[in-house]
């Protein structure tokens, strides 16, 4: 089961009261108070893990609360310390508070984290409120109750290049073949439900990870169908590869289709419109399906790439075409950053 959105209740733990203690021992009088504060309540905390690729193992939970602290004992003794909960994630989740809809961290790469229930701290016992003049205080003080709040991950996949295209494009069968990825592959629409992650070799040890990505449709920015769920995956990727379907069997334009989904882009916004993108033709084994090709090419203005998951043809040119996408966006990101440096 893929999951890539959960919503969680999470609380950190109550701090423990402090105590009421005063030192009873044979030849020592005048003992005089010595109750230890209580122990501080853990924090709940959401941790970035390697290895794990959606939300699946945190669905099946939606209360997840901390320890709460010890109370504090006799002899000074502070009581023991709530332990922290940690909710384990994939890299790229995004954390945000549910009521307000600020993000409060986003995790974009394993190890790092984000506290975003604090536990509550520990009451003072009676020791602390000795003075000269009060020298067998009987106060002490409850611990702080744990910060709660509701909390929505969110997944978006990171992958380098992403498959876009509507549905039944071949993207499916696309990684598949370029990758030990077994995504479902059927000759009707909606085929993927949710993205599909595989590694790539582009020649040596060079390797990219290709995400099919499920396809979209007209109005998807607004939440069409899944629009959403879809479009905020395309979000991480680096590139995208845009395949068009030569002669689709619902008789509409090649044409027309690819600029439905260039708008669906340009409409959700967050740099979408504006990432490298790599058009190819899918299955160019098809009668037919060159003229269509050179047809987009003149009416883009822009390369178009024929490739067929069928027989192989411009496979191992469209690799060639990602690889050299990505290495580009690497030297213009180093670029960029030891230009912010001297400046």
């Amino acid at each position: 089961m893929f999951v890539d959105r959960v919503t969680l209740y999470v609380k950190g733990g109550d701090g423990g009261r402090g105590c009421c203690s005063f030192r009873r021992e044979k030849y020592v009088p005048r003992g005089g108070p010595d109750g230890g504060d209580g122990g501080h309540g853990g924090d709940v905390i959401v941790r970035a893990v390697a290895g794990a690729d959606n939300l699946a193992d945190v669905v099946h939970r939606k209360h997840w609360r901390a320890r709460n602290g010890g109370g504090g004992q006799g002899s000074n003794c502070t009581g023991r310390r709530g332990g922290d909960l940690v909710i384990r994630v994939p890299p790229g989740t995004l954390v945000l508070d549910r009521d307000r809809g600020n993000v409060l961290k986003d995790l974009t790469a394993a190890d790092q984290e984000v506290t975003v229930a604090l536990g509550g701290k520990g009451g003072r016992g009676n020791r602390a409120f000795a003075t000269a003049t009060n020298r067998a205080p009987r106060e002490t003080e409850p611990g702080t109750p744990g910060e709660e709040r509701w909390i929505v991950l969110e997944l978006k996949i990171i992958a380098d290049a992403g498959l876009i295209g509507l549905p039944n494009a071949g993207k499916s069968t696309l990684l598949s073949r370029l990758s030990h990825a077994q995504p479902e592959v059927a000759d009707y629409p909606f085929t993927t439900k949710h993205p599909n992650l595989g590694i790539v070799r582009s020649g040596g040890d060079a390797v990219f990870v290709l995400a099919d990505l499920p396809g979209l449709i007209e109005g998807a920015h607004t939440g069409t169908g899944l629009g959403h769920e879809f479009l905020r995956h395309v979000e991480r990727t680096r590139v995208l590869v845009h395949l068009v379907e030569p002669l689709p069997p619902d008789g509409s334009d090649p044409i027309d289709n690819y600029r439905i989904i260039r708008r669906e882009l340009e409409l959700h916004g967050r740099g979408l419109a504006d990432k490298p993108e790599i058009i190819a033709l899918s299955k160019a084994e098809l009668t037919g399906s060159e003229a269509v090709r050179e047809r987009l090419e003149r009416e883009l203005g822009r390369e178009v790439l024929a490739i067929s998951s069928v027989t192989g043809q411009g496979l191992s040119r469209l690799v060639g075409a990602v690889a050299d996408q990505l290495n580009q966006n690497l030297e213009t990101g180093s670029q960029k950053n030891e230009t912010q440096h001297r400046s």
